[in-house]
């Protein structure tokens, strides 16, 4: 459509108009902002943070009072925006992304407030007149540019307030121009960082049609997200990165862009949309039946159930549909547990909810046996594990905290340390090399080889075995885990080594475990104690348990006491063998024999015939279950009445004697 260009700006002000192609560069500043207000082809929609967009922080704004990852500082009328009043770069960071622009124009969409439009505009406008183009990194750019176009959806394409004059309008467009100009010659690499700044030029070329880079931009950003989707995720969908919250993050990012497409008729490839499947599905298995995924690596503990919806609305799937709600519509997934074998993550459940379970009462257990991933936010957590039962996370890894390693403690440092993870500590040591350099700590050594060496999943029993070999430390450290009945876990870890060490099995509860955990030994049992949960351990003369104090951060910025059950152990090759039993209801009563007592579950060690008996006596019944093992490379043996398992077998007897059931793997 024509539109009018009476009022054309003077002659020393069109430099900048050639941003845009003809007739829009001749057009005046008037005529321009009024184009933008009330064109109708463009189809678009904000994405927002629902943290940063809150209304309360939101409010706090509209008098320079900003905070971000709990952390609150008053901001002088004239923001010194290269000045970060933190010690931590990251609240710097998220004040150049401009989350808040976004709220603001929410809370005018709602309110018609005109408080909300005119900071807009006096953040905007100061930020222009002074923060240069290259002053943070590209991915800031390429946030702060996605929080100002949908700003702009507010503000402009469904609001006309009055202070968005068209001299401001002006200036917003040209330095947006600028930035993204800036940005198409800066993009990152790869990975993550690359993702965000690729969907900020896509974005960018749909929303504003009318620069003269548009269609370069357009063709050039949907050719490299189709490039970047394949290197940022593995063949199992998960993203390289290893953290479960920057794989949401990316593929919240992934399936805007598939949902921007639809709405402006540009066909993405099926390639595409066949890796975005596949990095749902890991969404799908990863979210625990509370609806949170565990925050493994750096990252936090939040809810994604969202973009499953987004996923049934783009491609189907009753089963995407039945975790988004958890268990109130759709159908649930034919599989109960999951392997994902290139990240290394394996995921047993007991279900998906049915007529004698609820959904959220269901049991979960994520394990890590995988690479530590690329790029800098992998933890040093082989073979580490989080488990949740009954509506309740258990066993919890710890999140990240912090990026900061400012300060007496460095919490960034004490949350990614081996020591910090459900595995098992040698001599203190992290599995990989993590060092101070120039003025951080940097992952520095080779990182730990690791090994899936099995992932049975049968109906009454699951079965994981990994190894973890460290080049820091001669030790072999093995971890079998079994899942019984879809009731409870056995954990066996194999240590060997030439020479001894001093081994520390380490769980790290919950924060409601705080001062309600405690040890018990009875003639052959080691228990230890925690609201829902009872760990135990054959008696083992030379095993030490405590309770250490240790946190668990679920959002950034914010850490909770919660208590770490150490195991020591000071040897060459031993074994830990180890009962997790979630319940409700009654506290259960637990006993954990060996076959031989003297030599403990030390024969597990020799890959010889090892059986472990476990008796059970919880809300009124009483079972025994046997547990007997065997190393697979060994030579097969002989079981009454039944063949050598590869691994294990468990059968359970009640307390007549009667056979109940026998699995094996």
């Amino acid at each position: 459509m024509l539109l009018a260009t009476s009022q054309r700006l003077p002659a020393e002000h069109t430099g900048h108009r050639q941003i845009f192609t003809v007739p829009f560069q001749g057009l005046s500043a008037e005529a321009l902002l009024h184009h933008f207000q009330t064109r109708t082809a463009i189809h678009y929609f904000p994405v927002p943070d629902a943290v940063e967009t809150a209304r309360p922080k939101i409010d706090k704004i509209l008098v320079n009072l900003f905070e971000f990852n709990g952390e609150r500082h008053q901001l002088p009328s004239s923001i010194q925006w290269l000045t970060n009043p933190s010690n931590d770069r990251e609240w710097q960071i998220l004040l150049h992304k401009f989350y808040y622009a976004v709220g603001l124009g929410m809370a005018y969409h709602e309110t018609n407030d005109p408080r909300y439009a005119e900071k807009w505009v006096e953040l905007t406008s100061s930020w222009i007149g002074t923060v240069p183009r290259d002053f943070l990194p590209s991915d800031v750019a390429g946030r702060r540019i996605q929080n100002w176009i949908f700003a702009h959806y507010y503000f402009v394409s469904n609001g006309q307030p009055h202070c968005v004059t068209p001299e401001f309008y002006g200036s917003f467009l040209e330095s947006l121009h600028h930035q993204l100009s800036y940005l198409r010659d800066h993009v990152t690499p790869v990975r993550n960082h690359r993702t965000l700044e690729l969907c900020a030029i896509f974005l960018a070329a749909i929303v504003f049609p009318e620069f003269v880079e548009s269609s370069e931009w357009l063709s050039w950003s949907k050719d490299e997200l189709v490039k970047n989707i394949h290197s940022d995720l593995l063949p199992d969908g998960v993203h390289c990165e290893q953290s479960t919250d920057y794989h949401h993050l990316v593929l919240k990012n992934y399936l805007w862009i598939k949902k921007l497409a639809l709405l402006n008729q540009i066909e993405m490839p099926a390639e595409f949309d066949l890796l975005v499947k596949k990095a749902l599905e890991f969404s799908l298995y990863s979210h625990r039946p509370d609806g949170m995924i565990p925050a493994l690596s750096d990252g936090d503990s939040r809810c994604f159930l969202d973009l499953l919806q987004q996923g049934y609305e783009l491609y189907g799937g009753e089963d995407l549909l039945y975790v988004a709600s958890r268990g109130a519509q759709g159908q649930p997934p034919v599989s109960r547990s999951k392997g994902f074998p290139h990240a290394g993550y394996y995921v047993l459940r007991s279900g998906w909810g049915d007529q004698t379970e609820a959904y959220q009462d269901e049991r979960y257990l994520i394990f890590d046996c995988g690479p530590l991933g690329v790029g800098n936010h992998g933890h040093l957590d082989l073979l580490s594990f989080e488990a949740y039962a009954y509506g309740t996370p258990l066993i919890m890894d710890p999140g990240r905290y912090t990026y900061d390693e400012s300060g007496p403690v460095n919490w960034r440092v004490r949350f990614r340390a081996t020591a910090a993870h459900n595995t098992v500590l040698v001599d203190g040591r992290n599995q990989t090399r993590y060092e101070w350099k120039k003025n951080r700590f940097k992952i520095s050594g080779p990182e730990p080889e690791w090994e899936s060496k099995a992932f049975i999943h049968e109906p009454g029993l699951d079965y994981l075995h990994g190894v973890a070999r460290s080049h820091e430390y001669p030790v072999v450290h093995e971890r079998k885990l079994l899942f019984i009945n879809r009731e409870y876990w056995v954990i066996v870890d194999l240590l060997r080594a030439p020479e001894s060490h001093t081994y520390d099995l380490l769980f790290h509860l919950s924060p409601p475990a705080q001062d309600q955990v405690s040890i018990m030994v009875s003639d052959n049992t080691l228990s230890i104690h925690s609201p829902q949960l009872i760990l135990a351990q054959p008696l083992i003369p030379n095993v030490r348990p405590s309770i250490q104090e240790g946190f668990v951060s679920r959002v950034y910025g914010e850490k909770h006491r919660a208590p770490i059950v150490q195991l020591t152990q000071h040897d060459s090759s031993t074994c830990f063998l180890t009962v997790l039993y979630p319940y409700r209801g009654d506290k259960p009563n637990i006993s954990v024999e060996t076959s031989e007592p003297d030599r403990g579950p030390q024969a597990l060690l020799l890959g010889e015939r090892a059986s472990v008996r476990i008796t059970i006596a919880h809300n009124g019944r009483r079972y025994t279950d046997e547990l007997v093992f065997t190393d697979k490379t060994t030579q097969a043996f002989e079981l009454p009445e039944h063949a050598s398992p590869k691994h294990v077998r468990v059968s359970r007897t009640n307390q007549e004697g009667r056979l109940l059931f026998r699995y094996q793997a």
